[in-house]
């Protein structure tokens, strides 16, 4: 069995164009039908706001892999000196159920969610052909961070502002160096709201707090789910969720706009007719879209396979036997 590990996907390198064709792939695959992904249980004790998830999985395909992730998060983590999400993947073998890799791996699973937006991202452009894009991230921890790598990353040349914002501040020293004369530092969330064409949530908000209907014709990427008085967004005409049993729970956007304005299932586009049937070119150019993934294990086992195949090729990781 490999043992993978930050630093050795680090070291094996971050392509968001390599990482976002292969949430593509699971997708299709997906939509095939040759995924399973049992809807995942929370495990909660003594303290509610804390969760450990379980995200079994099988992805079928060029992929051929099962596994499971397991991802504690702990959002007062940061008052201890420590990462709120601590994240574990195991791969198994299909046809013998062998472990085959362990991964411990909190940048994997960030990398997998801002690679599940880069997706979107990626629609939202090819559908609106826009000439410029000013981003607007609130939420200034480790996947704000890894949205804008992405985002810089996707767009190119077409990202012509960042504005970020974060509770806590934002030293400017934490902004790439590469971004920092197009990038604005805000103290308060509404500048960004307000201003940016892509707007990405990456909060660990207790409470809803966006309580401004958004411009028209934005993209809302909502990473953290929790964010949006429903009120605010419940006249979007586009809503695009990954897996709608999944996200209608658990006190999510959608969940509540589901109990208070009747939102269901056949209201949203899914992720699968985004790629599979361009469901975002068939809307009107001026249509907001609001993002919603829950964060589906099939993505986490794609992604997973994708480095513990790489690092067989290269020598990286550390092989532990039985014995060990």
């Amino acid at each position: 069995m490999l043992y993978l590990n930050d630093s050795h996907i680090q070291e094996l390198g971050i392509d968001w164009r390599v990482l976002t064709g292969i949430i593509q792939d699971v997708v299709r695959i997906e939509d095939e039908g040759d995924c399973v992904h049992p809807l995942k249980p929370y495990l909660r004790f003594r303290n509610p706001e804390n969760r450990i998830i379980a995200m079994p999985a099988y992805v079928g395909g060029s992929f051929n892999l099962a596994g499971i992730k397991w991802i504690a998060s702990f959002p007062k983590n940061h008052l201890h000196g420590l990462p709120r999400a601590h994240n574990t993947i195991i791969l198994n073998d299909t046809a013998t159920g062998e472990p085959l890799a362990f991964l411990n791996s909190g940048l994997l699973s960030g990398l997998r969610t801002a690679a599940v937006s880069g997706v979107m991202l990626k629609a939202y452009v090819e559908a609106r052909q826009p000439a410029g894009i000013r981003l607007g991230i609130i939420g200034w921890g480790p996947i704000g961070r890894l949205h804008l790598d992405m985002c810089a990353a996707i767009l190119g040349d077409k990202l012509k502002q960042v504005t970020l914002y974060d509770l806590r501040g934002i030293d400017p020293a934490t902004v790439p160096a590469e971004l920092r004369n197009i990038t604005i530092i805000a103290d308060d969330w509404r500048i960004p709201y307000r201003h940016a064409d892509i707007i990405a949530t990456c909060t660990v908000s207790a409470n809803r707090y966006i309580d401004e209907v958004p411009k028209e014709g934005v993209l809302l990427l909502g990473v953290s789910l929790r964010d949006y008085i429903p009120r605010s967004v419940a006249h979007v005409k586009t809503i695009v969720v990954d897996d709608w049993n999944e996200v209608c729970r658990e006190n999510t956007d959608v969940e509540q706009l589901h109990l208070k304005y009747g939102l269901q299932l056949s209201d949203v586009c899914t992720l699968a007719d985004v790629v599979c049937r361009d469901a975002l070119i068939h809307r009107g150019t001026e249509n907001t879209v609001f993002f919603n993934p829950m964060g589906l294990a099939i993505f986490d086992i794609g992604v997973a396979g994708y480095y513990w195949a790489k690092a067989q090729r290269l020598g990286s990781g550390v092989k532990l036997d039985q014995g060990e």
